[in-house]
């Protein structure tokens, strides 16, 4: 069976989740590189694959899902055939058909709930500096307070289980780890150290080799510091 096709730019958080998933899974994909810069995902070869011009997309023969589509991969992965000789006892497919309500639902929070609050810090703090805009610190310290009672949420659930949806790791932890690596390089990472079991769960995630995998191409600053963004 051919690899699958990933499109889109590897320093994205939305592109990380994915990867990871793909990760776990213990899938065949190759990533097909592109520019955000140069405006790839404008191009009418990629509005082919996804009408809204965004990334990621992923190609399997025939089938094509786009952003946002993380809830579908491990339905995918499953129906593909791919996962089940490649995955690990603790793996994402395997612990997420023990309890898919509570992945449905965290996927869910971190989409609603996390990813909003957190957007706005990482902007200020890590992208603005590159793009000749100003860190607006109202709206960081209104975020963090937004945060901090996010995490409140956080810790009450992971205070009964080792991950969100139960002990193993599933979808509803490995969507998280987009967002929470660039909030992580701020310095309001600390913040995260008044919850320690979301400090353990987070320290759990990123010990993974399939996360170290890909956060190896997700440097810190998004690439602007070097010269290679996307």
């Amino acid at each position: 069976m051919a690899p699958m096709k990933l499109y889109g730019w590897v320093v994205s958080p939305w592109m990380a989740r994915v990867r990871v998933s793909l990760e776990e899974a213990g899938s065949e994909y190759e990533v097909v590189p592109m520019s955000r810069s140069g405006g790839d995902h404008r191009r009418p070869e990629h509005l082919a694959r996804n009408p809204f011009g965004q990334i990621p997309v992923l190609e399997d023969g025939d089938l094509t899902l786009y952003h946002p589509f993380f809830p579908c991969t491990q339905n995918h992965e499953q129906s593909r055939g791919t996962s089940s000789a490649n995955t690990s006892p603790s793996s994402c497919t395997k612990a997420t058909s023990l309890d898919p309500a509570a992945v449905d639902v965290w996927v869910e929070v971190e989409a609603h709930q996390l990813e909003p609050v957190i957007l706005p810090i990482v902007i200020n703090c890590i992208i603005a500096q590159y793009v000749g805009h100003e860190r607006d610190q109202a709206v960081v310290d209104e975020n963090l307070a937004k945060l901090k009672k996010v995490l409140e949420v956080y810790e009450a659930r992971l205070s009964g289980s080792r991950y969100l949806a139960g002990d193993d790791v599933t979808a509803a932890d490995l969507c998280h780890f987009g967002f929470m690596r660039y909030f992580m390089a701020t310095e309001y990472a600390g913040v995260v150290d008044a919850y320690p079991h979301v400090k353990a769960w987070w320290e759990a995630l990123v010990a993974r080799p399939t996360v170290k995998k890909v956060m190896a191409s997700m440097p810190p600053d998004f690439g602007f510091g070097s010269g290679n963004i996307p």
